[in-house]
């Protein structure tokens, strides 16, 4: 029995040493099998690492491109520093993010020797009630009207100090053909500006950068082309002149109340009210003499010379001594440029602009012209007036508004006859490129510009008041006695017999007419010169219009009855030769 067990375990013994054996040659063959694969795997990567764009990487819900992915980071800082930093001075920097998500934030927070700080400044949600409507309703009562509140960011201490202001702009509904009328991006560009006066005003070179992402870039109206250090792609970088930006924070949020005549008595809301200050800070709000003056355009035809006459003189009876110029085009004939000159006003020649959007020889075909002046770029300001206004009081207050300023129209509309703005080579450049894409409501400049000046600042409309009258509502035909300029709409005074209203003799003209409101304008009349008279005189043509339109009046039996006013202006029987 031993003799067995002894046996067994020998065999065993010998059999557990041909195994050892065998196992030994078999981890060398797996060891050599290894070292091929991981060749061949390290040749086959080369392969695809060369050929990288054919290769796509599918997942469930996309296909991307292995070149799409992040490339390893270089460079720690991002394309707006890139963009930027040459601009900025030699020391540490602090920059705020405003409307960036924390994850998109991440990607955008610069890193660095010159980064003292990044700051993600927070925008409150916007009330319910407060939609584009409330802020541009159809009518307000100027004397009790309010605006909602748009929640603007308040930093404090250190976090209101920041160098750059980092802002993605909301681009929701942006089209090239029509304007963006959004609270939200209002919103937006109101809180960088706001950011951007808080942190400049506290610094002697008063220096901030802004750094707008997105296609639509910032409004133009707080953040003027002038104002734009470059672009690339999305990026649009900006160093905004902070006393320029301060005054638009000071105005109303829309046309939901009138713009408050800030310099009135030469008291401007962002110059300190301590004399001893005053002049500094003057000279922080306006570096220099402000160069300013009104202007109108004549073109296409001679048929507003008159009404320009009468215009420039009504401006110099109210005692302004301010610049007039008047932009005409080769239509205006050598006589009645003589004339204009005389008036007051100083002219420039001008090739018209054809309106896209209007039908041919229809009454606003040239009415872009009044693009042009956006060209008189030797004046920071100008006040345009159309020339069927007269000026009854001295309006020169109206220069210290910023652009877009004028007088309610209808609805979100303003009104182009009287416009406060800053004429700009980058500016008109813009306009003329967008002529062709936005479609103005009537063919005309006001429909056109009222798409690209979307938040504009309301006047009074004792500014522009415009002889209208509704004939529903059966009010008289009388405008109250504190206006400042009228504007005459229908058949011009100087078309008419000065002894009453011709527009009374056609029914579809009835809501255009006054005969107290008519008389106003020949007020300003009896008080020019025989020379400019003479250029508001009848011809035998106009004349027999007029009594065309009497005896048609008469034949109605009109109830006014001015068809039977005896006729004594003395144009009448001195008419002009043709």
């Amino acid at each position: 029995m031993r003799v067995q067990i002894y046996r067994y375990r020998r065999e065993t013994r010998e059999n557990y040493q041909k195994m050892g054996t065998k196992t030994h040659n078999s981890r060398g063959k797996i060891f050599m099998i290894y070292l091929i694969l991981t060749s061949l795997s390290l040749l086959v990567l080369g392969l695809i690492l060369s050929f990288k764009p054919l290769l796509r990487i599918r997942s469930p819900s996309s296909t991307l491109r292995i070149d799409d992915l992040p490339p390893p980071q270089v460079n720690k800082n991002p394309k707006w520093f890139r963009l930027i930093r040459n601009y900025l001075p030699e020391k540490r920097i602090q920059v705020g993010f405003l409307n960036i998500d924390q994850i998109e934030r991440e990607r955008y927070e610069a890193r660095g020797p010159l980064i003292v700080k990044n700051i993600h400044v927070p925008l409150d949600p916007i009330p319910k009630n407060v939609t584009w409507k409330s802020l541009y309703p159809e009518w307000i009562n100027e004397e009790v009207s309010n605006c909602p509140e748009i929640p603007l960011p308040q930093p404090e201490g250190s976090d209101a100090n920041v160098d750059v202001i980092v802002a993605r702009v909301p681009c929701d509904g942006w089209s090239e053909n029509k304007g963006l009328r959004d609270v939200f991006r209002l919103q937006v560009n109101l809180a960088v500006a706001n950011l951007a006066v808080q942190s400049g005003l506290r610094r002697v070179d008063q220096a901030v950068y802004v750094v707008f992402i997105g296609s639509c870039g910032p409004m133009h109206e707080i953040f003027p082309c002038d104002e734009r250090v470059r672009r690339v792609d999305d990026y649009w970088v900006y160093k905004p002149y902070l006393p320029r930006l301060k005054q638009k924070l000071l105005m109303p949020v829309g046309s939901c109340h009138i713009a408050p005549p800030f310099a009135q008595f030469g008291q401007e809301a962002w110059r300190p009210k301590h004399k001893d200050n005053l002049v500094s800070e003057a000279v922080t709000a306006l570096p220099r003499r402000l160069r300013v003056a009104y202007v109108t355009v004549l073109h296409s035809s001679e048929a507003y010379v008159c009404g320009a006459i009468a215009l420039a003189q009504s401006i110099r009876q109210t005692g302004s001594h301010k610049d007039m110029i008047l932009l005409h085009d080769h239509t205006i004939t050598n006589k009645s440029l003589i004339g204009l000159s005389s008036a007051g006003w100083n002219l420039r020649l001008i090739e018209r602009i054809r309106s896209p959007f209007s039908q041919k020889d229809s009454y606003n075909e040239w009415n872009y012209s009044k693009l042009r002046v956006w060209q008189v770029t030797d004046y920071d300001k100008l006040v345009f007036i159309d020339a069927d206004l007269i000026i009854l009081k001295k309006i020169d207050y109206l220069f210290y508004y910023p652009q877009l300023s004028a007088s309610g129209n209808d609805k979100v509309l303003f009104n182009s006859g009287i416009m406060v703005l800053e004429p700009s080579a980058c500016m008109f450049k813009d306009l003329m490129e967008k002529s062709f894409k936005i479609e103005s409501y009537n063919g005309g400049d006001q429909g056109f510009l009222n798409e690209i000046f979307v938040w504009w600042h309301r006047l009074s409309k004792r500014v522009n008041t415009m002889k209208y009258f509704d004939e529903k509502s059966q009010r008289r035909h009388d405008l109250p006695e504190n206006l400042e300029g009228l504007h005459y709409l229908g058949l011009k005074p100087w078309v008419c017999y000065r002894d009453y209203d011709c527009n009374w003799d056609m029914s579809e003209r009835r809501v255009f007419a006054s005969d107290s409101v008519h008389e106003k304008w020949w007020k300003v009349y009896d008080k020019m010169s025989d020379q400019l008279k003479g250029y508001c005189g009848l011809n035998k043509n106009m004349e027999k219009r007029i009594e065309k339109w009497r005896r048609i009046a008469k034949n109605n039996s009109l109830p006014d009855r001015h068809w039977e006013i005896e006729v004594r202006d003395p144009r009448k029987t001195n008419l002009l030769v043709q």
